[in-house]
């Protein structure tokens, strides 16, 4: 079917879509290449061949070439016709729709019901007459007057405290999607994927990938578009999250070459030809399909096949694992909390920590008991009205008193009210969102990139580690230093005239042919500079073998390029090895071999002798090469690669399919001893994780003598303790019963003990942190944290309470199981993850003992007080005030137990005083000396001598101004001063500069309080002001000199 007849044929059924395509240029459809990649099978094989007679002729049509890639003339007119490898990313909240949700909290909700219910009682005006004295109530003075002009001050101070946590709470959830909207596009731009472009192999950001490309695949990839197969090897697909098949697709470019995006390749390599992306690509499709409107019901109509049958699985399937170059800061979590997701308008879930639900219950319960206690006083309240008038006073029920009754009974609400809203924490909710949201931040600069939020509160309370050697403890730059070769050990890398031309020719073709063609090891970019090492570091170190030798491995790989490969068995944790196989001139083929010593040895059956001719290598030659060479060498912490060849005859041809046969009776050609140095950092970081109480474990897939030796250099292990150190074989015999079964009474008499398993596989990796995770040995339960970087971690990275990624060497699907991804793949930024989750912690823990101590004795003087002096305003204005500096004391300042107890008698004292003072007739005067006294001698007791001084000043002044305020009947000016000098007082005194600020804005609230008090002329209002003056002052000085320098 030719051009025209194809753009004829679209034409006609697609209408000016496909026109539109083809006035492109290019001989196929956006409409065709999807129907196309719904196609599965041989069903697929056919459709390429009936349409295009075959894959060169879809390259064809696409202007694209199976060997070389795109020219690069083109790249804006296929995104313009095929569409960007961009999913558009759904419209984000507004701040209005953030305010709201903000205003849901269901502390917020009880204040806001208390201000209008207060605000409403504010304006309530009872009948006025002349029966007060009858009815046993006083005639109500200039001070009760001026009192109820300002009763609705204290509504509007309740709603603007709930404005400024709304606001807040808005605008930190705001700051917070745009900072993860920022990683998530900092993580597209940084996620690359290798592609052929002008016959040469190029990284690309994911997003510039376009229809046409032909892009390079490797164990480990998660696919960034649709595909076709064009040539592969060994290549296994994990289609979980789309089809939610758990079995791994073999594909083949004769009878399954269909590639989707969004799935991971779990072993093998291959090129495939990109078809779709973007919106166009089957994750596109499934983005479509969750979102909302009329998009999804057009989408509906034109789906068919895979998702005509699986669309409900599909979408429940797509929890982030599809999608992470849209979503990758979306919570992995399954189940209903991936319903719940689907359900909100923004896929990016608001995130809850463990903690901030703690918090938000306690919050709930301590609103529950101030609704208690607001009752009690209120039936209190009424009860002493109703004993007093009519019991001792014996006065009767008069008709024309209802009114003056009604007005006592509604003032005893609001006093419960009052009450209840004292009880309220309003900060504690915000102060864990900040918190995490602070140390998330400054984790970002300590290499920690947090995906999940509430992960960075758990590693506060992590109380293991099991890391990964390469990379993480050392520092990845493999270097070849000794090898076994031609019968001789040389300590160092051998000069090339030492060896034999024979043994030399195989030993580089062997690294050269067998190694991935996209490991590579540049010239340095600085000089002086080493070598930069581009892909597998265990092959670079390999080839830094054959460059070592005088040998150039580039002209072999040209001279046989990777299509041309007959065969290849990539390299996975089951074998431990990988062969290639290539066809020799004379038909016949020839097999190479490299893999962790032990492993390749065992299948060694010949050894190259000096001369390079193969001899026979018995079993006690092999170990003799044990002990006296593999042994030294993982002592000395070298990694051992053994490289081996066989050959094939090339008639009959060998069924390759038959991997035990053939991966056998191999030519031993040397031994590499590969040393990977331990990151100079690691042993001070390990020492202090032992120091905080967190146990190191090293899961390593090298052998045991290797991972015994790094463990001393690092610090893991001491000589002479008493610790495990085992291999995977043998951990899985002592964790095992006869079945085959794991037991969890054998797994605890391992793990305490163990330190480093060697040799280890990633299951063996997932069922030691699942041990450790269920184990009951100690009354709390371990929290286990996991560093991963292969496909395969993925498991025991999800089973881990924390789960680290590695953010260079990591596959996609490492990062994607991941909490949390290490950009620098360094040890030392987990102690830091550690140090601030700890952070977090002990700021929580310290603001919920100054704020419970806050609630709970303003609570106790709120309820005292209104059944004795039945008068609150003071209280409530103290707690909007105390919660300001305990919301702060959580970020800034910490209050430690020692602390917690003389806060505790600081507002006895001051309650004390105030009750006494109310007594007597001297009226407010005293009250307001009492309460500052008071007070200020608590912030004395708590702070050095150098502040001393300062405080008793500032306690005379403050004295004296209100001695002078109340005897002279001097307005608003002496009070004002004598406030700011008071506040300056308690600023002088505090070392830091960040608690000045604090103090800065308590002399704000203050000195406003002041300005609009003084309107009403009421003289309590006065006392409210000393009240907060001397209470802020007494919170902030409880800052010991240990806790600044902190």
């Amino acid at each position: 079917m030719g051009d025209l007849t194809n753009s004829d044929y679209y034409a006609k059924n697609q209408g000016n879509d496909v026109s539109s395509n083809h006035e492109g240029g290019f001989g196929v459809s956006v409409m065709e290449l999807r129907d196309l990649m719904e196609l599965r099978g041989s069903e697929a094989v056919v459709k390429i061949q009936e349409e295009y007679g075959d894959m060169d002729g879809l390259c064809q049509r696409l202007k694209t070439s199976p060997t070389e890639g795109l020219t690069g003339d083109d790249l804006d007119k296929r995104k313009e016709v095929y569409g960007e490898n961009l999913i558009p990313p759904k419209k984000p909240k507004t701040f209005l729709q953030l305010v709201w949700e903000a205003l849901q909290d269901v502390t917020l909700i009880i204040l806001e019901v208390a201000a209008l219910i207060s605000l409403g009682l504010s304006f309530y005006q009872p009948p006025g007459g002349d029966s007060g004295e009858s009815c046993g109530t006083a005639a109500a003075g200039a001070e009760d007057e001026g009192e109820a002009e300002a009763g609705w001050i204290e509504g509007a101070a309740i709603l603007l405290s709930v404005v400024c946590v709304v606001l807040v709470t808005a605008f930190n959830d705001w700051s917070k999607e745009k900072q993860f909207r920022g990683l998530q596009s900092r993580i597209e731009q940084e996620q690359k994927f290798q592609v052929v472009r002008g016959a040469q192999v190029i990284q690309l950001p994911v997003a510039d990938i376009v229809v046409g490309d032909i892009a390079q695949i490797k164990y480990g990839d998660l696919l960034p578009a649709d595909g076709v197969l064009i040539q592969g090897n060994d290549l296994k697909i994990d289609e979980s999250s789309l089809t939610g098949e758990s079995d791994h697709v073999k594909k083949d470019a004769d009878k399954d070459p269909m590639l989707l995006s969004g799935t991971h390749v779990m072993e093998g390599s291959g090129r495939m030809l990109v078809t779709a992306v973007g919106v166009n690509s089957q994750t596109g499709i499934i983005f479509t399909l969750l979102g909302a409107g009329e998009p999804v019901e057009e989408e509906k109509k034109k789906e068919k096949g895979i998702f005509g049958l699986e669309k409900a699985r599909l979408v429940k399937k797509q929890d982030g694992a599809a999608a992470m170059e849209m979503q990758p800061l979306k919570s992995a979590e399954g189940g209903e909390m991936e319903e719940k997701e689907k359900k909100k308008a923004n896929i990016s879930k608001k995130e809850k920590s463990v903690l901030q639900g703690k918090l938000t219950k306690l919050a709930v319960q301590i609103g529950k008991a101030g609704l208690v206690m607001s009752a009690i006083t209120v039936i209190i309240l009424v009860l002493y009205f109703a004993v007093d008038n009519f019991v001792l006073q014996k006065r009767p029920w008069l008709t024309e008193c209802t009114p003056i009754y009604v007005q006592y009974f509604v003032k005893f609400f609001i006093i419960g009210v009052t009450v209840l809203v004292v009880a309220v924490p309003e900060g504690l909710p915000l102060a864990v969102t900040i918190s995490l949201a602070y140390s998330v931040k400054k984790m970002m600069k300590d290499n920690n990139l947090v995906r999940h939020l509430d992960a960075c509160e758990t590693m506060g309370n992590a109380t293991a580690i099991c890391s990964d050697k390469t990379g993480t403890l050392t520092t990845n730059r493999m270097t070849a230093v000794a090898c076994y070769v031609g019968d001789v050990h040389y300590k160092e890398i051998p000069d090339p005239g030492a060896l034999t031309a024979k043994s030399l020719d195989i030993l580089v073709n062997a690294i050269s042919l067998n190694s991935a063609y996209t490991t590579k090891i540049l010239p340095a970019t600085k000089e002086g500079g080493l070598p930069m090492q581009v892909g597998n570091k265990t092959e670079c170190g390999l080839l830094g073998l054959v460059l070592d030798l005088k040998r150039d491995y580039q002209p072999i790989r040209n001279q046989i390029p990777e299509e041309k490969l007959y065969k290849v068995y990539t390299f996975n944790s089951a074998r431990k090895s990988m062969s290639t196989v290539i066809k020799l001139s004379d038909g016949s083929f020839r097999m190479y071999s490299k893999g962790a010593s032990e492993i390749v040895l065992k299948k060694c059956t010949k050894i190259l002798n000096q001369e390079g001719e193969p001899r026979v290598f018995r079993p006690r030659d092999k170990d003799e090469m044990v002990k006296k060479v593999i042994e030294p060498m993982a002592c000395d912490g070298l990694r051992t690669i053994c490289v081996a060849y066989r050959d094939f005859p090339g008639d009959p041809e060998p069924l390759w399919d038959n991997e035990n046969d053939i991966l056998n009776e191999l030519t031993a050609v040397c031994v590499v001893g590969i040393e990977d140095p331990v990151r100079p950092e690691v042993p001070d970081a390990i020492i202090r994780c032992q120091r905080a109480g967190i146990t190191v474990r090293m899961v390593t897939g090298d052998n045991i003598n290797t991972a015994r030796a790094i463990a001393i250099k690092c610090g893991i292990i001491h000589p002479g303790e008493d610790f495990l150190c085992i291999d995977g074989k043998e951990f899985n015999r002592r964790i095992r019963n006869e079945k085959g079964e794991v037991e969890q009474e054998r797994m605890d008499k391992v793990w305490p003990k163990l330190r480093v398993l060697a040799r280890s596989s990633p299951t063996d990796k997932h069922t030691l942190v699942k041990g450790i995770i269920d184990s009951c040995l100690t009354d709390q339960r371990q929290v286990v944290a996991v560093t991963g970087d292969g496909t395969n971690d993925g498991p025991a990275l999800k089973k881990a309470d924390v789960g680290f990624a590695m953010g260079i060497a990591g596959t996609d699907v490492a990062k994607e199981a991941s909490d949390i991804i290490l950009t620098d793949d360094n040890f030392s930024s987990i102690v830091k993850a550690v140090m601030w989750g700890r952070n977090v912690y002990d700021s929580i823990s310290k603001f919920l003992q100054f704020q419970l101590t806050v609630n709970v004795v303003a609570v106790i003087v709120a309820f005292t007080g209104a059944c004795i002096t039945q008068v609150t305003n003071t209280q409530l204005t103290v707690n909007m005030v105390a919660v300001i500096v305990a919301f702060t004391g959580a970020c800034i300042t910490q209050v430690t137990n020692t602390q917690l107890t003389v806060n505790v008698v600081a507002v006895i004292v001051a309650f004390t005083g105030a009750c006494i003072t109310q007594v007597t007739n001297t009226q407010l005067t005293v009250n307001v000396v009492a309460v500052i006294v008071a007070f200020t001698g608590a912030c004395i007791t708590q702070v050095t001598n150098t502040q001393l001084t300062v405080n008793v000043v500032a306690v005379i002044v403050a004295f004296t101004g209100a001695c002078i305020t109340q005897v002279t009947n001097t307005q608003l000016t002496v009070n004002m001063v004598a406030v700011i000098v008071a506040f300056t007082g308690a600023c002088i005194t505090q070392v830091t500069n960040t608690q000045l600020t604090v103090n800065v804005v308590a002399v704000i609230v203050a000195f406003t309080g002041a300005c609009i008090t003084q309107v009403t002329n009421t003289q309590l209002t006065v006392n409210m002001v000393a009240v907060i003056v001397a209470f802020t002052g007494a919170c902030i000085t409880q800052v010991t000199n240990t806790h600044t320098h902190r």
